[in-house]
């Protein structure tokens, strides 16, 4: 009986150990899935479309399976990186202040492109009367989402410097979502005027999928930095080094290289660090946004 027993007892013992190692080999296997979002300022046509290439990338240099992991908004974005949900964003520079300030300084901006250190917004309008940001008194003007660097947060900031307040003195404030829809909201009538992102007004240009002799741009803002790839800071080091090299290394020299750089509308990428954007931050805080 007491034989018996033991033999039981080692066959509980082993089966809870085979459980225990498939239960381990299964978390390593759920880990080894490196996920990646955007904040959502085009549509999700259009950012499925510019991911894949580079997911397909970094699949091959980290050597894990890669996922791009859709957000409804820019809130869920920031969610999504410090709750660790996801390894890797795509934020604009105020996404990654509010990020910053939510997780008390746990997340590193990585790289960003050489274009986001030169960054500017437009104006666009329809409307011929409009020729200064004065003109936007008392019109309807619409923003892209309330958390968008390029489509609201620097915009509001040099309208609040040329003396125009747009709580007080537009007649209707709209925020359209993405800059995609800020130009379909002017080009339709919907609103008079609208601010975005440039790097996205003038890729609608170049593909013609505006009227530029109906919509034009009436105001370019200064540069500033703007969108960047941010990490949670407890990626391991190795990690965190070897996503780094991938992003810099990508070359518009090479076939691969040419598709991922233009599909970001990037000459290259450079690294960036949280310096660059204490503008925004300075900017967020005027604005009473952060």
């Amino acid at each position: 009986m007491i034989k018996r027993s033991k033999t039981m007892l080692r066959g509980l013992v082993t089966a809870a150990a085979i459980t225990l190692a498939s239960g381990l080999s299964m978390t390593a296997q759920a880990q080894q899935v490196f996920r990646v979002t955007a904040i959502p300022d085009e549509s999700p046509t259009e950012l499925s479309r510019k991911a894949a290439p580079l997911m397909k990338y970094l699949e091959a240099k980290l050597g894990v399976k890669v996922e791009f992991t859709p957000v409804n908004d820019y809130a869920a974005s920031v969610e999504a990186l410090i709750n660790k949900k996801v390894d890797l964003a795509w934020f604009g520079g105020f996404t990654f202040v509010q990020a910053n300030a939510r997780s008390g300084g746990k997340v590193i901006p990585l790289v960003q492109r050489e274009e986001d250190e030169h960054f500017k917004s437009v104006f666009i309008t329809a409307d011929p009367a409009i020729k200064t940001l004065a003109d936007l008194k008392g019109k309807d003007v619409s923003f892209g989402s309330q958390s968008s660097t390029s489509g609201h947060l620097m915009p509001r900031s040099y309208l609040l410097a040329a003396g125009v307040d747009p709580d007080k003195d537009f007649r209707r404030v709209a925020f359209s979502g993405a800059h995609d829809a800020t130009i379909a909201a002017v080009a339709s009538g919907k609103v008079q005027a609208g601010a975005l992102n440039i790097s996205v007004w003038d890729k609608f240009v170049a593909d013609k999928k505006v009227d530029t002799t109906k919509v034009r741009v009436f105001y370019t803002t200064p540069e500033y930095f703007d969108y960047n790839w941010t990490i949670h800071a407890d990626m391991p080091a190795a990690l965190r080094e070897k996503l780094k090299a991938a992003l810099l290394d990508l070359n518009r020299n090479t076939p691969e290289g040419k598709e991922i750089l233009e599909l970001q509308r990037a000459t290259r990428f450079v690294p960036t660090k949280p310096e660059n954007y204490k503008g925004i931050e300075t900017a967020a805080r005027n604005a009473n946004l952060l």
